[in-house]
């Protein structure tokens, strides 16, 4: 008897293990092994495996093994890679017109952030189908903040300085062209580097990035100012999600919805606690006036309407920037 129900079970977990590999999704991610973006995907994965008895699961490669985000996008193409946790920039590879929601200084908080994507959710899903995607839910870096080697508190103060552009980027190019910066492109992975040989001196990212990918460590000043809010989302390929059966992708769809919220509350945590790590380690914080910030908002404005027919659309634009002034009227 004994004999039999090893036997039982030995069968049951090869099973198991056969529908876990037939559903292994193979997940990448810039953010570094240790990050809260991996470990919370850890942490949906535990769920997935455990609710699906072993149908499903992630396998994740973090930290850029997989690559730069356009990389992940042509292995994703080819069917090497099934999902990702994508920045703007790499959601703008796939869905340009998604990089009207980080338009420099559109946003003061992150009330006025989930309202307006609370507006644009459903017309981003279709049009990710459309192209191939499935959005499983919204994620986020957090608000931008800038990080150099000498104090960046107006406009004046940008030019003349080294400044990282994430390659490939068209938003960031157009930004930089309207505040008279020359930009160094380079691939996000090439960033440490170039600021540990100077080719570079001053960055952007939210202060929970630039923590997890040691950029604080070769530079001194962080300006208060949030530049922008770096957006991003969960994706999958809809050939990988139609390989699932209807209960597995609802499980999907459900616990990546979950997820996805907890992310996103832990971001904004994380950031907020980050500004105070930076400060214990030495980053000094630089505040921007109300005259040099009226000078950066009035640039960033101008801005918006160069990237009308590139990105976005005018009436995206306009309807982006009704509800931001819509939130404000009712939420003063």
């Amino acid at each position: 008897m004994k004999k039999f129900f090893l036997i039982l079970t030995l069968i049951s977990a090869l099973t198991l293990n056969a529908q876990a590999a037939q559903h292994e999704i193979k997940f990448a991610v810039l953010a570094p092994e240790g990050s809260t973006w991996v470990n919370i995907m850890k942490e949906m994965d535990k769920e997935l495996q455990s609710a699906s008895a072993g149908r499903l699961g992630f396998k994740i490669y973090a930290g850029g093994v997989s690559g730069d985000e356009k990389d992940v996008l042509r292995k994703m193409r080819i069917g090497q890679i099934h999902a990702a946790g994508f920045t703007g920039v790499g959601l703008g590879e796939i869905l340009p017109s998604i990089r009207v929601l980080e338009l420099p200084l559109l946003f003061k908080n992150y009330q006025e952030v989930d309202y307006v994507k609370s507006k644009v959710q459903k017309d981003f899903a279709l049009q990710f189908d459309q192209k191939g995607y499935v959005l499983l839910g919204w994620a986020e870096g957090g608000f931008v903040n800038i990080f150099s080697n000498k104090p960046i508190k107006s406009k004046a103060d940008m030019v003349g300085t080294k400044w990282w552009a994430w390659e490939g980027d068209p938003l960031v190019k157009v930004m930089y062209e309207t505040l008279g910066i020359v930009p160094i492109p380079l691939a996000l992975p090439d960033v440490l580097t170039s600021l540990q040989t100077n080719l570079i001196d001053a960055v952007y990212g939210p202060p929970l990035a630039v923590i997890a990918l040691q950029w604080f460590t070769k530079t001194k000043f962080m300006t208060d100012l949030n530049l922008a809010n770096s957006t991003g989302a969960l994706v999958i390929t809809k050939v990988e999600f139609s390989k699932l059966s209807p209960d597995l992708q609802n499980l999907l769809r459900s616990t990546a919805q979950k997820y996805t919220v907890k992310l996103i509350q832990a971001i904004r945590q994380d950031n907020a606690r980050s500004v105070e790590v930076l400060k214990k380690n030495g980053i000094q914080v630089v505040n921007v006036s109300p005259t040099d910030r009226a000078e950066l908002e009035k640039a960033a404005l101008e801005v918006r309407p160069k990237l009308v027919g590139k990105l976005y659309s005018q009436d995206l634009l306009n309807k982006v920037q009704g509800w931001v002034e819509e939130y404000r009227k009712t939420h003063p």
